[in-house]
């Protein structure tokens, strides 16, 4: 990587599912996930919530099982002590709904929200997400059993943004870990911290869509390359 052009104070980091498959979570493109299973347009869309209530709490119901039972992985842990002990600023945002960052120390901004949490589709109320949910279930503010994963569906727009965009404006360096860069507006996120005079650095397992923006790369499993950089970045 080279040198900075500015003292490194501020580093926003991306995280993506590439991040967390290595935890036993996998991600869209596995051939044997529970994405598999069922079409996007199904279970990650408020039109296919609308059609199908049963199929889309059912869907959700085994993906927190499946987060909860998961441990973070040394790559969760790594960016946890960069949190923890660069002396500068670390910004953590995950595309990922999962609490695998949380498990390991970590704070993070969830721009597709949580497994852990439910939303009221009548009132817009939060709350912690019991671990079963049905079209039945109601919000314990409304009385509404209109009930939903508090998570961000494909056509929604993510939590958050007016936050991260002033990290990426404000950051001397940007990192995308694991993501894929087919999803925007996250895929986009390399060019905002560019225009900012930031750094940028993806490390993933392959290149993707949006790897030339980059300045640097680090290639292969998270589990390996990304505590190799949190231990080049604290010295």
């Amino acid at each position: 990587m080279s040198q900075p052009t500015r003292p490194l104070q501020k580093i926003v980091i991306l995280t993506g599912a590439g991040l967390s498959a290595e935890s036993g979570l996998g991600t869209f493109r596995d051939a044997d996930g529970l994405w598999a299973q069922h079409r996007i347009e199904d279970v990650a869309t408020p039109e296919g919530f609308a059609r199908n209530l049963q199929l889309v709490h059912d869907f959700y119901n085994a993906r927190r099982a499946q987060s909860a039972e998961a441990p973070p992985n040394p790559a969760h842990k790594a960016l946890a002590r960069l949190q923890q002990d660069f002396p500068g600023e670390v910004i953590l945002v995950t595309q990922n709904v999962d609490g695998l960052h949380e498990k390991a120390g970590s704070q993070a901004i969830h721009m597709h929200g949580e497994l852990a949490r439910a939303l009221c589709a009548q009132c817009d109320a939060r709350w912690d997400a019991p671990m079963v949910m049905t079209p039945d279930t109601p919000c314990p503010n409304c009385g509404t059993p209109a009930t939903r994963p508090d998570v961000v569906w494909f056509g929604e727009i993510p939590y958050h943004m007016d936050i991260i965009l002033d990290h990426l404006q404000t950051c001397d360096l940007f990192a995308a870990i694991g993501t894929s860069g087919q999803v925007y507006p996250a895929a986009g996120f390399v060019e905002e911290a560019r225009l900012a005079g930031a750094q940028t650095i993806e490390l993933n397992l392959d290149a993707t869509d949006v790897s030339r923006a980059f300045d640097a790369h680090r290639i292969g499993k998270a589990s390996q390359i990304v505590p190799d950089w949190v231990d080049t970045l604290l010295g």
